[in-house]
């Protein structure tokens, strides 16, 4: 075959795309540097024998029969620095992780490390000795050879359908459409380049191709190399995924429970695109491709689609999705007011309405957030037009938060209006005075709350006299609209309220803030303030932990600083992170911020609701918002992220004059609590065309999962000021592990139809074994001391004797945990596997090594007992005794922690039940034992602190316990699958294992 002539800007480019692609790169060969196991590496030419049995370097001070390995004494290939030599710090930081991969061969599983030049070298290798290792004795189908691939068959059959007159030969614009209709998104002048140059190289020129052309072209457009390499790791023929291979990536790669055969024929069935294969139940690469990519694929959990959340707890409990100026289509001043704005953002399940009401030209009131504003929107049509769309998007109660600057007469007005629009909608019934918590979302749903001053109980007349909202009064003033004299002596205004208005406001009553003292003793749970984002700011700075006690039981609500002229927006976490339910956002300004807040209201089913953090719920709990380290009794996870490749990819807007090249680069933010903020980026993928390839793993740690969001963002690297090409924005609790697209979204958050960024997601305790929280795997931070958390004293002699009795209690707990995590992750290291690897994982690899030997050594678990032991008949290899003896430990420490946990939990429970039953009695105790000023401050701080560390580390006891027999599950059901188990009966019944131990109350 004639080489081919390539009009891509990368001569050098090669799209590896077929198992015979890999093969025919290993028979030329290329150099490849050998790590020895002092860390120095060599660099040598590999290349494979013609008869594709061996793998031969050179040069070699060796015999050249044995500078070789044989292809049937391998036993495993590894991808990254998975051997002890690939993992030594005198090799950690000279290369990627991506560009490393081992071979394990021979009867004592040596290992011949090797570093490629790039991560397509490596995958090139990998995916081509991994075929040979299993299909030896074949040699593999290469291109228009043979009998053709079920793929070729297919393709073939659309041509045929394209080819109309019959002629085997299609013109070359219908051959591009059809493409282009197979593969949606890709540039028409991507497909036409190709054809040109596969013409050229076959000498064919002219306005028509034929099907072998229209087959190879397709091919090397429609592959990603990437996609393929997965599929061949999962696949057992190499070529497509069985049943039984796809069942296998669902459940070990994206974390799927409880698949079935019959759920992978649907998704068979689906999405593969050949005849042949949905009913001989095969997915092959077009089909694999097409799964990913859809929404049943999503990295988006589907849980989080609909609303999941106990919507039952008190209002004060929940994040609120508040607009600021909903009216608004442009900013403050040169704005003009579009009822559009408030159907946009309640469309979006905005919660909270801001409505400033001023003295209308014809007696009516009307609604405009400035007087300079070029017109105005009477109220009477924006309360018709709330009727309309409160409830389309949610169900849960819509809060108007009305801004009174109209004169009382058009004030009677407003109120009669909303009386007779929103009818039985409005909630007007008096609070509960027995009560200590405002009601629910679900007891609210279908209202609309009033939120606004109420005349004093005292004020018998038809109106009278309250102080006025801080809220829009600067912006009237340099407005020359504020005519109100501030009284003398300073202190709050006065304006005149209208006793038909006051009578709407029930459950949000505003009223002015004094101090968290006077809050504490007096305000009433229906009372709520409303802070500037300056004020809530320095509060958040200088007293988190009152403003985060304040908020458990009233609302807070902040709106953005005046100063804001053009309507940009505050960051939303910098109050979320305290507590404050509704943080006003400025819905017609798109960016950051305005990402974050649609981001992180996605995750109830974008109701606008969504409960805070249990950490901020509980009576008695401790929580700075400025921690700078992992919080007392919350697992911090860690999130390994690789960034695999973009796809479709657009031009940054505005970037006309640069040509067709994006050079982009992917960053990816965490957003949340201080100590979780963080930002890393990839490289930039050069010269690379709408479908970049990154490859790049980057990796966080998480103290506060509940509050933290991840943003990806593509930035073009080739602008001047790195010019924004998308970005997506997702709540971290709602991310799926596995292989997944992320869809990407403009500025303003729009969907970028086809444009999808492939990535890995992996969730992980922050140091060693088990699941991290639901869907994590595991992972460490290198060998450390062990910390162990204590309780800390309160001054006070009979609580700190309470507290003093769980000091033992804690340490076993911490020991149990942590010796098994340690144990874990030493087990999965031995197996070549990453700490994100899952136990089931693990037993498959063992199971490999000793499938692929002729001369196997006996080795098998015992499915008949709890506690499996893996047991060895007759001699075995150093690293699998070192396997054995790492599997031992770890199922010793998984049982001593299993049937330890009871007692250990119980005594944590004790010591914090007995604690709280010091709380009811906490300020007789203060007064008696005379604690003032910073003394009292801190003891109620340390009594806050150990009730949530005795809380929080029984639930971490909790869930290891419910992890270690959730890898027995695992294990038995790993041993079953792959052969090596014995005696063993149906696996232990996971409901049987996971016995729960009993909720704490908050």
């Amino acid at each position: 075959k004639k080489k081919t002539v390539s009009f891509s800007s990368m001569p050098n480019d090669r799209k590896i795309n077929s198992t015979a692609a890999c093969i025919s790169l290993m028979l030329e060969g290329c150099e490849l540097k050998k790590v020895r196991s002092n860390s120095r590496m060599y660099s040598r030419f590999f290349v494979l024998d013609a008869d594709m049995r061996s793998v031969r370097w050179e040069p070699s001070k060796k015999d050249s029969e044995k500078a070789k390995i044989e292809i049937k004494s391998v036993k495993e290939v590894r991808v990254g620095k998975k051997t002890p030599v690939l993992r030594s710090n005198g090799l950690s930081d000279q290369f990627p992780d991506e560009c490393a991969f081992s071979i394990i061969y021979g009867d004592n599983y040596e290992s011949l490390d090797l570093v490629a030049s790039s991560a397509d070298v490596v995958s090139a290798w990998v995916m081509g000795l991994r075929y040979l290792v299993s299909y030896g004795k074949h040699s593999p189908e290469a291109p228009g050879t043979g009998h053709p691939s079920l793929r070729t068959s297919w393709i073939s059959s659309v041509f045929d359908l394209a080819d109309l007159e019959k002629s085997g030969r299609i013109p070359v614009s219908r051959a591009v459409q059809l493409i282009k209709a197979l593969n949606p998104g890709m540039k028409t002048s991507t497909i036409e380049l190709k054809f040109k140059e596969l013409q050229k190289a076959s000498e064919r020129p002219g306005v028509e191709v034929a099907c072998d052309l229209f087959v190879e072209a397709y091919c090397e457009l429609c592959t990603r190399p990437e996609i393929f390499f997965l599929l061949v790791q999962f696949s057992s023929n190499k070529e497509y995924l069985g049943v039984k291979d796809l069942l296998m990536f669902l459940e070990v790669e994206q974390g799927m429970e409880g698949v079935t055969e019959e759920k992978c024929l649907e998704i068979v069935s689906k999405y593969e695109p050949s005849k042949e294969g949905r009913e001989k139940g095969y997915l092959a690469i077009d089909g694999f491709t097409r799964y990913l990519l859809s929404a049943d694929c999503s990295i988006f959990d589907p849980q989080h689609r609909k609303v999941c959340q106990d919507m039952a707890q008190p209002l004060s409990h929940y994040y609120i999705s508040s607009a600021h100026s909903a009216c608004l289509l442009e900013d403050n001043f040169w704005g003009r007011s579009d009822i559009s704005g408030y159907i946009s953002a309640l469309g979006l399940g905005c919660r909270s309405i801001e409505l400033v009401l001023w003295d209308g030209p014809e007696g009516e009131p009307v609604v405009y957030t400035s007087p300079s504003a070029a017109s105005c929107v009477p109220f009477r049509a924006v309360v018709g037009l709330i009727d309309q769309h409160a409830f389309t998007a949610s169900a849960y109660p819509l809060i108007l938060c009305l801004v009174v600057r109209c004169s009382a007469p058009q004030q009677r007005l407003a109120a009669q209006c909303l009386r007779k629009t929103l009818g039985e909608k409005l909630y007007l019934e008096p609070p509960n005075p027995v009560a200590s918590y405002l009601p629910s979302p679900e007891e609210l749903k279908g209202r609309i709350l009033i939120k606004g001053k109420k005349l004093p109980p005292t004020c018998e007349d038809s109106e009278g006299e309250v102080s006025d909202e801080e809220e829009g009064l600067e912006l009237a003033r340099r407005l020359g609209q504020e005519d109100r004299e501030a009284p003398e002596g300073g202190g709050l205004r006065r304006v005149r309220l209208s006793r038909e208005l006051s009578e709407l406001v029930s459950l949000c009553q505003a009223v002015p803030f004094q101090d968290f003292e006077s809050s504490r003793r007096g305000q009433r749970y229906w009372e709520m303030c409303s802070f500037s984002e300056v004020e809530a700011g320095r509060f958040a700075n200088e007293c988190p932990a009152e403003l985060v006690s304040y908020n458990k039981r009233f609302l807070s609500r902040i709106y953005p600083s005046p100063m804001r002229i053009d309507a940009s927006n505050m960051n939303p976490q910098d109050f979320w992170k305290c507590g404050c339910q509704m943080v006003a956002m400025n819905y017609q300004t798109p960016g950051l911020m305005m990402d974050l807040n649609a981001g992180w209201f996605r995750q109830n089913g974008a109701c606008g609701y969504v409960l805070r953090p249990a950490i901020m719920r509980e009576e008695v709990s401790y929580f700075s918002a400025n921690a700078k380290d992992s919080l007392p009794g919350v697992p911090a996870q860690l999130l390994h992220l690789k960034v695999i490749s973009g796809q479709n990819l657009p031009k940054p807007k505005g970037s006309g004059a640069k040509g067709e090249v994006v050079e982009p680069y992917v960053c990816a933010e965490i957003h949340g609590i201080p100590a979780d903020c963080a930002e890393h980026r990839t490289k930039t993928a050069l010269q690379s065309g709408d479908n970049p390839i990154f490859d790049e793993s980057l990796e966080f740690q998480i103290n506060l999962p509940e509050l933290a969001v991840l943003r990806f963002v593509v930035l073009d690297d080739d602008y001047i000021g790195d010019e924004f090409i998308a970005q997506y924005t997702i709540p971290f609790e709602c991310l799926q592990p596995g292989y997944r697209h992320v869809p990407l979204q403009s500025l303003a958050g729009e969907p970028l139809p086809h444009a999808t960024l492939f990535v890995h997601v992996a969730i992980t305790d922050r140091r060693g074994g088990g699941k991290g929280h639901r869907r994590g795997l595991a992972g460490r931070r290198g060998r450390r001391v062990r910390e162990y958390t204590s309780t800390k004293a309160t001054g006070i002699k009979a609580i700190d004797e309470v507290f003093r009795t769980a000091t033992q209690p804690l340490r076993e707990a911490t020991d149990l945990r942590e010796n098994v995590q340690n144990a874990l992750v030493s087990f999965k290291e031995l197996c070549g596997l990453t700490p994100a690897a899952n136990m089931k994982q693990c037993i498959l690899t063992v199971s490999t090594w000793l499938l692929h030997s002729d001369s196997a050594p006996s080795v098998t678990l015992n499915l008949a007992e709890q506690y499996p032991p893996m047991e060895a008949q007759g001699p075995i290899p150093e690293l699998l005794r070192k396997v054995l003896t790492a599997y031992e430990t770890m199922i010793q420490t998984s049982r001593t922690l299993i049937e330890s946990a009871d007692a250990v939990y119980g005594k944590l429970i004790q010591a914090q039940q007995a604690g709280m039953d010091f709380h009811k009695e906490l300020h007789r105790i203060e007064t008696k034992e005379g604690l003032r000023g910073r003394k009292l401050q801190k003891a109620l701080e340390s009594f806050a602190w150990n009730i949530t560390v005795l809380k929080g580390q029984a639930d971490l006891l909790k869930h290891a316990k419910a992890e270690a027999l959730d890898n027995l599950w695992q294990i038995h059901n790993a041993g079953q699958s792959c052969g090596i188990g014995r005696n063993g009966s149906a696996s232990p019944e996971p409901s049987r294992l996971r016995a729960p131990l009993e909720p704490i109350p908050e």
